[in-house]
């Protein structure tokens, strides 16, 4: 029987509203899974060591890591926290850190978007440049103050893809166009990390893991917003879906193999 919608656990933020406590995903990542790569996102709250990972992964296809307004907790790669680069989601932390680490490890497909490819960096011993604006140099890839939500992700800043990487296949070498939003970025990158795409000013914008045995990618940009209207943003997402579908078909092989 063919596999028409694998699953995919979704990253959540810990937020408080209405006098409760909220594990929850903005739409656009969820509406980018389910139209544009064809899988059914299915949220996994943020319990720590709680979860059963293996368990979790055993029963999913894919892995994607949601962009947030908070930001990973600078202790956790040997940085200090201030007050200034808050807000921080512990619960959140606790739980995409491992994660990662087990689906590369497992060769589960994982796409890490905006604090996404920041947690996988920290997940495998990078670590993080915060209000990246300040250095000298280095552009403003902050969102504009006080505009639509469209004016805020609009696709404004080109960015590079190196050529022989996995992006590169995705999008051929060179310059593209994407919504960049961001006011941390990559400092030291991981030694399992290979650099897929960087901005004029430096700032790694893309990442893949080396010796992953299936799609693991992470972009510091935001495709998920125009994943219905723009070429570019849907090709990551379509990329995906494919990597998702075929680690699908290949544990059914295995299972029918089994009986």
């Amino acid at each position: 029987m063919p596999i028409h919608q694998p699953l995919v656990a979704v990253s959540t933020d810990v937020r408080e509203f209405a006098n409760y406590h909220w594990h929850a995903a903005p739409q656009q990542y969820l509406e980018a899974a389910i139209s544009g790569a064809g899988v059914l996102p299915v949220l996994v709250p943020s319990f720590g060591d709680r979860i059963d990972l293996d368990g979790l992964l055993s029963s999913v296809h894919g892995v994607m890591l949601t962009g947030s307004k908070s930001n990973v907790y600078p202790p956790l790669y040997g940085e200090e926290a201030t007050e200034a680069n808050g807000p921080y989601d512990h619960q959140r932390d606790a739980t995409t850190l491992p994660l990662i680490r087990k689906a590369i490890d497992q060769g589960v497909p994982l796409l890490a978007i905006c604090r996404g490819i920041q947690e996988l960096n920290v997940a495998l011993g990078g670590t993080l440049a915060t209000e990246i604006q300040d250095r000298p140099g280095s552009l403003d890839h902050r969102a504009p103050e006080g505009e639509s939500q469209d004016a805020r992700f609009a696709i404004r800043q080109s960015v590079t893809i190196k050529p022989g990487t996995c992006l590169a296949g995705v999008f051929g070498a060179g310059e593209i166009m994407v919504n960049s939003v961001h006011r941390q970025a990559i400092g030291r990158p991981g030694s399992r990390l290979q650099i897929e795409a960087v901005a004029a000013d430096g700032t790694v914008e893309a990442v893949s893991v080396r010796d992953a045995r299936a799609f693991a990618v992470g972009v510091q940009w935001h495709p998920e917003y125009w994943s219905r209207s723009d070429e570019n943003s849907a090709r990551i997402f379509r990329a995906f879906g494919d990597a998702v579908r075929a680690h699908a078909a290949a544990r059914a092989g295995l299972r029918t193999a089994a009986e």
